[in-house]
């Protein structure tokens, strides 16, 4: 995401660099500014080592990228820009999945039992890697019982069909 983030930043300053766009008070600045917002953000949280300080900067990216769709917004209502709508429509759409991206790593760190690389210790790594091993075997024993089941399951059908042959034979 970091990186789809940082291609975003790229092509928000090319465009910006148009005359008409740089033409249009400080809206080029703005842009520039909340794009690279978007990537240092994501690259900050993930530097500061636990995860409230991610998702909060997380928090702030998204917000960026809101930031950076509201003023594509403005532009695309501006006749001057008219013959950019396909180019402002794509950058619109980049920001959107960037937000949703973001959002849903948001959520996964906030169902997560780890609290970040910073709190990570052989004690702690111990604890989360056999709790992940526990998960798993649960899992596969789960996988285990269904598989059972549907064998017994498919034999009994099995039996039930040959059972009236034999009643005939006995007869």
């Amino acid at each position: 995401m970091r990186q789809k983030a940082t291609d975003k930043a790229a092509l928000v300053f090319e465009w910006s660099q148009r005359n008409i766009v740089r033409g249009n008070g400080c809206l080029a600045n703005q842009l520039q500014r909340a794009t690279l917002s978007v990537s240092n953000k994501i690259a900050e949280g993930f530097e500061r080592g636990s995860t409230n300080e991610l998702i909060h900067s997380l928090d702030i990216a998204r917000g960026s990228a809101g930031s950076v769709r509201s003023m594509l917004c403005v532009t695309d209502c501006m006749s001057a820009f008219s013959h950019l709508k396909s180019e402002i429509s794509d950058l619109k759409s980049q920001c959107e999945s960037i937000s949703r991206q973001s959002r849903a790593w948001t959520d996964s760190l906030q169902n997560s039992e780890i609290k970040g690389q910073r709190h990570l210790n052989d004690k702690t790594r111990q604890q989360y890697e056999q709790s992940q091993r526990k998960s798993e075997f649960g899992q596969r024993m789960d996988q285990f019982k269904q598989d059972q089941e549907a064998r017994l399951n498919r034999k009994a059908a099995e039996r039930s069909r040959k059972a009236p042959e034999h009643d005939a034979d006995i007869e």
